[in-house]
């Protein structure tokens, strides 16, 4: 399994940044992984709301099935699968300030079948692009901002 971690801090009220991040359609906008992401079902995003991602990564595209498992005030966790690889989004949020959270964002991913064989030599991809998403996001959440 490959697990990235990052704490950063964002200007922004924590119930705005969970109410953002909360839509994963909004992975286009700060994850440099994420090509289209589209919401699969209707309704108020709630637990069990799901999404159809599509990612590139290598040069190869894949799809994942994502499904919202936790929405807690202050903790989002998504959990997304195929039959290569699940992929948890583990998104703890702290209030600073009024004005500013922190959030710990922990990607996980577990690879199936002969995709484990990669996992030794994918690490340090998976780090690079979690330093791109802490570097994007603060500033995907601010231009969403009215």
């Amino acid at each position: 399994m490959i697990t990235v971690r990052r704490r950063f801090r964002i200007a922004v009220p924590l119930d705005d940044l969970v109410a953002y991040l909360e839509d994963f359609e909004r992975t286009e906008e700060w994850d440099p992984g994420t090509v289209r992401c589209v919401r699969v079902d209707e309704g108020p995003v709630r637990p069990g709301s799901t999404w159809l991602n599509t990612s590139r990564f290598r040069g190869r595209t894949s799809e994942l099935v994502y499904r919202l498992e936790v929405r807690d005030p202050a903790h989002l966790v998504f959990v997304g699968t195929n039959k290569t690889v699940t992929s948890t989004d583990d998104m703890l949020f702290e209030a600073v300030s009024p004005g500013e959270t922190s959030l710990t964002y922990r990607a996980s991913l577990r690879f199936k079948g002969l995709a484990r064989l990669a996992t030794p030599f994918l690490k340090a991809e998976f780090e690079r692009m979690a330093d791109e998403v802490a570097e994007r996001l603060p500033s995907a959440v601010a231009e969403r901002r009215p």
